[in-house]
């Protein structure tokens, strides 16, 4: 559903800072709707999904899903044919003063605010995302900008470590086995754990996957999708099914791995 005046949506984990901002935005934008206000990444994905904002305020740290993590989520669910061809919202985060952050949000001209919100910095805000709303003419373009920014922050986040890893220590039972990365085909994020996967074995490590991937020699491991980072070495082929999206097939695995919109640029062949 599509409104004449513009819409937007509020992800905030805090419920004071959320109506503040909403607050400020009601002064700085008047004819701005905010359409809801929600308190974490997965929420926010589904009601803009089904709320088809023009503009979303994403908080960087919320419960689950980080602000850069569900605007990935949104952005390899945005599909014209459920979003009836809307645009893809704009994008601003808000984030506690941390001067990486800002580098990096600078680094790539996403616009972002700082807690608290100033009405000043805001209304700067507020004329850049009236300037790009009247732009929808440029609307695929932007959105592939936009994955291209996504991507650079969600990899400005894995800092890389001094030399890649070279063996997973996965517990099985009561001993450690000692597994040459070289061996892993895939690992899958699982809630706190990773699970590891070679060709005959699957094991687990109590290891976050956002803490792992800093670690991996990103030549020869792939993210492909949020909670996916595959060896290269070990891709048999890519399919595209009808809908244009991919999915690959590994040697040693049967199982087929589908890939986020985010990462099909690593397949630009197909």
């Amino acid at each position: 559903m599509r409104h004449a005046a513009p819409t937007a949506l509020i992800a905030e984990d805090e419920p004071l800072l959320a109506g503040a901002l909403k607050a400020e935005l009601a002064l700085a934008w008047p004819e701005l709707q905010v359409l809801a206000l929600v308190g974490d990444g997965a929420s926010a994905v589904t009601k803009a999904l089904q709320l088809l904002p023009d503009v979303l305020f994403f908080d960087i740290r919320m419960p689950g899903l980080s602000g850069l993590e569900a605007a990935a989520e949104l952005a390899d669910r945005w599909d014209s044919r459920t979003t009836r061809g809307a645009p893809f919202p704009a994008l601003v985060f808000v984030t506690a003063y941390d001067q990486y952050a800002m580098a990096a949000f600078e680094a790539q001209a996403m616009d972002y605010l700082l807690k608290p919100v100033q009405s000043e910095r805001l209304k700067k805000t507020v004329a850049k995302l009236q300037a790009t709303l009247s732009s929808r003419s440029q609307a695929m373009v932007n959105f592939e900008t936009t994955l291209g920014q996504l991507r650079a922050l969600l990899g400005e986040n894995a800092r890389p470590a001094a030399a890649p890893l070279k063996m997973i220590q996965a517990s099985v039972g009561t001993s450690i086995r000692m597994l040459p990365v070289s061996e892993v085909v895939y690992f899958e994020a699982a809630d706190k754990y990773v699970r590891v996967l070679s060709s005959e074995h699957e094991y687990l490590i109590r290891t976050a996957l956002r803490e792992l991937l800093p670690q991996l020699d990103a030549g020869v491991f792939w993210q492909v999708h949020r909670g996916t980072v595959v060896n290269s070495d070990c891709i048999d082929s890519v399919a595209r099914d009808e809908a244009g999206k991919l999915s690959l097939s590994l040697r040693g695995r049967p199982e087929k791995l589908p890939v986020s919109r985010l990462y099909a640029h690593l397949f630009k062949a197909m």
